[in-house]
């Protein structure tokens, strides 16, 4: 595995812990009110301790974490990174002059080392009088020896990496503004690749030490900002006018460029991305809407970032968050901030500069964002993944092309066995607002924040046995419900089940593999018998039977094989128009009865030949329909 996609699974893997981080700024914030003097002054201690409990054992939870992830979510790995906290700090205790704590980074590294060697020996089989140890058991015993050793290691090497850190939180602090600057562009590069979160756990986690009233050392700007530090939260607070204001601006910009017979759509698309944005500080969804459209705009978008890091640090504003930098952890850390009222004007002035720049930037370089060509990005999800699931598999390549597939806030995380077999513009159609290939098979899918549903469904896939077919569109045009066909017959789900096509240029292609069945004298409509049994009707517009003449020529006949984007039949569009009925062309399943469920593409605009418009999944019979 290259190195890029290692980073990946690392990333997302140490994404994880942290989603425990906005249930203690949510106790925090509470412990801060006046419980006392309403009565009630055991609320505001339980809260307290509550949320600071999440911070002091934040490093336990990113050793399960990053195991947990790394191991495909696997309990003996979390179960042996716990356990090497434990040896460690016992040991780093005892033997290190009680001057040495956990920190993140180590539970990083315990997570690592158990998600690694689970990974390497979860099969492993010892002599027969010790294999109770073999298998995913043996991870617990390695790790328990290893933890050990390691840890006796790092009674000598902990203080030289402590210093080390110490260094490096001295040299920020004399670079400082320029270094807000510096780290504000890395961070927003990195987050197109999905690698931020290694950056942040350096910076958030790890950069500069506070010693609490109680004594406990605190490293990181994260936890000292939620410790009460009051240096902290300079990395946090740059981002807030990014977040809730320039983002949302992108979107407003999109949306007003847009074609008007799009902008409805778009509006709603963007606007709740722009919302979503604002409160939560969730941005890849407006970011790749113009990543790859405009890469330039995005090196903009990065140094503007800086900028807005430099402004803050300027201004001495100090602010954090537990989650990101939206306005939900705006207001519920806001008891701990210091000059964070100024966060607003700044942000109001960069979502002006933003908007205006984006629109004037799409217009004069004719950026093709969403709304100014057919496409989609960031369809409305709700209710459709379970149906649309099946055709964003295919578009993966398959089921035997995923090796591995997770999911972070946005993004599908994805190792395939080969990436060009990926079908970029059907995940468009789909709904994907970028994909991006970092080598060695690994792949990032931006779905925006319903990527773990789809994940889940995806996931379910993978293991089905049950055999599926899917369908390319077998003519370009536009992809309509069968119901809205002007027929009565097909609207009725007479004839059969399946979808509809208005074409647009006069070829009709296979959208199968299969064997032609029927071929009808007057070539306006054929019927295809697949491999698994379905009997597929394709009947070019709506009462065309009675057209004389020439204005149908086949160029296959019954008894031929055929399979998907092969043409079978040129037909007269333009007379078809004028004298039929309609152009709608049914395309069902005259058998729907070894169906057990169906799966559609967005009814939307198609090109010839595209897979995964249609997917069925059938019953459990053996091919040609006899009962298994």
């Amino acid at each position: 595995m290259n190195w890029l996609g290692s980073l990946q699974q690392l990333g997302r893997a140490v994404m994880l812990p942290t989603m425990v981080l906005p249930s203690a700024a949510i106790l925090l914030c509470v412990g801060s009110l006046p419980w006392a003097a309403w009565g009630l002054p055991g609320v505001a201690e339980v809260c307290t301790w509550a949320g600071q409990g999440i911070f002091y054992f934040l490093p336990y939870l990113f050793a399960v974490g990053v195991a947990w992830g790394l191991a495909n979510q696997a309990g003996p790995a979390g179960l042996g990174a716990l356990a090497g906290m434990f040896i460690y700090d016992q040991i780093t205790r005892h033997l290190g002059n009680g001057g040495i704590q956990p920190s993140t980074l180590i539970g990083i590294i315990f997570g690592m080392i158990a998600g690694s060697a689970y990974n390497r020996y979860k099969h492993i089989k010892l002599p027969e009088i010790v294999q109770f140890f073999g298998g995913s058991r043996f991870v617990l015993l390695f790790m328990g020896l290893f933890s050990a050793l390691f840890s006796w290691v790092m009674v000598f090497i902990a203080p030289l990496l402590q210093k080390a850190l110490n260094e490096l939180t001295m040299l920020m602090a004399h670079m400082g503004g320029f270094g807000l600057f510096l780290y504000g562009i890395l961070y927003r590069i990195l987050t197109a690749f999905g690698l931020h979160h290694l950056l942040n756990n350096v910076f958030w986690f790890q950069l500069g030490t506070y010693k609490t009233p109680s004594g406990s050392i605190v490293q990181g700007d994260l936890p000292r900002y939620f410790a009460g530090d009051p240096t902290a939260g300079t990395f946090m607070a740059g981002l807030f006018p990014i977040m809730m204001f320039a983002l949302p601006g992108i979107a407003l910009a999109i949306i007003q460029e847009a074609r008007e017979d799009l902008k409805p759509k778009v509006k709603k698309t963007f606007l709740t991305a722009a919302l979503v944005c604002f409160l939560t500080g969730v941005s890849e969804q407006i970011e790749f809407a113009f990543l790859f459209a405009a890469p330039y705009l995005f090196i903009l978008h990065s140094i503007l970032s800086g900028i807005a890091m430099w402004i803050t640090y300027a201004l001495d504003i100090h602010h954090g968050f537990s989650y990101s930098a939206g306005a939900i952890d705006y207001l519920l850390n806001f008891h701990l901030s210091h000059n964070a009222l100024l966060l607003i004007p700044i942000g109001l002035g960069y979502g002006l500069v933003y908007y205006f720049l984006f629109r004037w930037a799409i217009r004069r370089f004719q950026i093709p964002t969403p709304g100014r060509e057919e496409g989609s990005t960031l369809e409305d999800w709700a209710g459709n993944i379970p149906y649309q699931a099946p055709l964003i598999l295919e578009a993966l390549g398959g089921k035997d092309n995923i090796v591995q597939v997770e999911s972070c806030i946005t993004r599908l995380r994805l190792t395939v066995k080969n990436d060009r077999m990926i079908d970029s513009n059907a995940l468009k159609l789909l709904g994907s607002a970028g994909l991006i290939k970092l080598g060695g098979g690994n792949v990032q899918v931006v779905f925006g924040t319903y990527s773990e549903l789809i994940r889940e469904e995806v996931n379910k896939l993978l293991h089905r046995d049950l055999p599926q077919v899917l369908f390319s569109a077998p003519v370009q045009g536009k992809m309509i419900p069968i119901e809205e066909v002007p027929d009565h017959i097909f609207a009725a789900k007479l004839v059969g089940d399946g979808v509809a096509f208005m074409p647009e240029k006069g070829e009709l292609v296979s959208p199968v593999y299969g064997t032609i069945m029927h071929l009808y004298p007057t070539m306006h409509a054929i019927g295809i018998s697949t491999p698994e049994g379905l009997e597929v009707l394709l009947h070019i517009g709506i009462d065309t039977s009675q057209l004389k003449g020439g204005h149908f020529t086949a160029v296959v006949q019954e008894g031929d094989a055929v399979e998907p984007g092969q043409l079978l039949v040129k037909f007269d569009i333009n007379y078809i128009r004028s004298h039929a009925s309609s152009l709608a062309t049914p395309m069902v399943i005259t058998n729907p009865d070894r169906v057990k469920s169906w799966s559609f593409a967005p009814f939307k605009a198609v090109k010839k030949g595209q897979t995964s418009v249609m997917s069925v999944v059938l019953h459990d019979r053996n091919v040609g329909g006899l009962e298994s």
